[in-house]
């Protein structure tokens, strides 16, 4: 019994710490994942020119409805259409730790999932908003 109780006094911190070390620090890393690319160039830069989508796609279907939103992740966007004749696009970084995997739209404001940090869907918040023009099904998104 002696021998036992040692033993649980000497291994049972560095086993607790070292599950549950890895996860928190792994939660608040702000390491940009590979597979994620910034757009237009793998240097992080905006790019000049303009894209253009059509909303009548299958992948931007949910910016058909009013209040229909999307993560765009293969361009680092966050996409919301606001009415008939809005879609507002903001960067997807989170201003926090730059993660932009895990958003969710609760209202009027995107939450990220890593930190529950919320950010208005206005463009005067902290999220980037670009200038984004709808024309029928077509977006255009000017950064």
């Amino acid at each position: 019994m002696k021998n036992r109780r040692s033993f649980l006094k000497t291994a049972c911190k560095p086993l607790v710490l070292a599950a549950l070390s890895i996860p928190v620090l792994e939660a608040c890393s702000s390491e940009e994942t590979p597979n994620n690319p910034i757009i237009g160039s793998s240097t992080n830069e905006t790019p000049t020119e303009p894209l253009v989508i059509n909303i009548a796609d299958g992948l931007f279907a949910d910016l058909l409805s009013i209040g229909g939103w999307i993560n765009y992740t293969a361009k680092n966007l966050l996409l919301i259409r606001i009415s008939e004749a809005e879609v507002r696009a903001f960067d997807n970084s989170c201003p926090h730790q730059g993660n932009r995997d895990r958003w969710s739209l609760n209202g009027a404001k995107f939450e990220c999932g890593y930190h529950n940090n919320s950010y208005s869907t206005e463009c005067s918040g902290s999220l980037k908003c670009y200038t984004a023009t709808l024309e029928d099904t077509t977006l255009t998104v000017t950064f």
